[in-house]
């Protein structure tokens, strides 16, 4: 059995404790954790879930935006200096990890006790390339490249993630555009899809907007969970053959060939 506890379900610019951002753990049978991104608010949506950074040792970063990164700093120096800690493992695409540090996390980690650190002074790194696949406890990890954001000169490398749990096939979208031909092959293959759902009522060009989901084909939006939404009143995803939107907390149980949820705060 393993577990898709969501920690968060908003976007970047969700705002109060009724949510926070798209983070997700992955724990299996024993109680090992792997965290799905690491935001800048995961120090309480932690707290919220009972856990803390105690509880961190495993960790893979779709990208480098702060709702998915910026919360490494935290995660980083409160293990370093936590003697009960050893140092978390780190995976992520090699063209990630030669950006991470000198673009998100150098500024506030750079020197620490009168000593120059790097990446490695805080994490075990597992940098990712040629075959874009890694494994933690057993399973298979396929890093699935999308296309977040792209201005013409400049594609930020993001990465969701495609993997199999008991006989469970889940994919995991990260932030994307709607990239349908780019991702059918994923989306066909899924029995499960977790995927970037923006409902903002000025859609941004690089994420995936409700309304352009809701005219998927409906075999597609039948296995479809939708996250990564904006605070407010959402649309009937139920109704448009969609699975629902994942709240925060919700708990996704893989076992015995199936998935099922337990929403805890309803």
């Amino acid at each position: 059995m393993a577990q898709l506890l969501f920690l968060g379900s908003g976007s970047a610019f969700t705002v109060g404790d009724d949510n926070f951002h798209s983070n997700i753990f992955i724990i299996t049978e024993t109680g090992k954790k792997l965290l799905i991104d690491c935001g800048s608010d995961i120090r309480f949506s932690l707290y919220k879930e009972g856990f803390s950074h105690r509880d961190i040792t495993d960790i893979y970063i779709s990208h480098l935006h702060s709702d998915h990164a910026g919360g490494l700093e935290y995660i980083g120096l409160s293990t370093k200096f936590d003697t009960q800690c050893h140092k978390p493992n780190l995976y992520l695409s090699y063209d990630i990890a030669t950006e991470i540090w000198d673009h998100t996390l150098s500024g506030g980690m750079r020197s620490v006790e009168g000593n120059i650190t790097s990446l490695d002074s805080f994490f075990n790194v597992y940098s990712i390339e040629n075959n874009p696949m890694f494994s933690w406890e057993n399973i298979n990890f396929e890093l699935v490249k999308t296309i977040h954001v792209n201005n013409g000169s400049y594609v930020m490398p993001t990465y969701g993630l495609f993997f199999e749990v008991e006989q469970v096939r889940i994919f995991i979208t990260s932030d994307t555009q709607l990239c349908y031909e780019k991702l059918l092959k994923y989306y066909e293959q899924a029995d499960i899809i977790f995927h970037d759902c923006e409902t903002s009522k000025y859609p941004s060009p690089v994420h995936s907007h409700y309304k352009q989901l809701v005219k998927l084909p409906n075999k597609i939006k039948s296995k479809m969970w939708l996250y990564g939404y904006q605070p407010g009143e959402l649309p009937d995803a139920k109704k448009d053959l969609f699975l629902g939107f994942v709240q925060r907390g919700d708990n996704f149980f893989i076992e015995n060939n199936c998935l099922k949820i337990k929403h805890p705060y309803q």
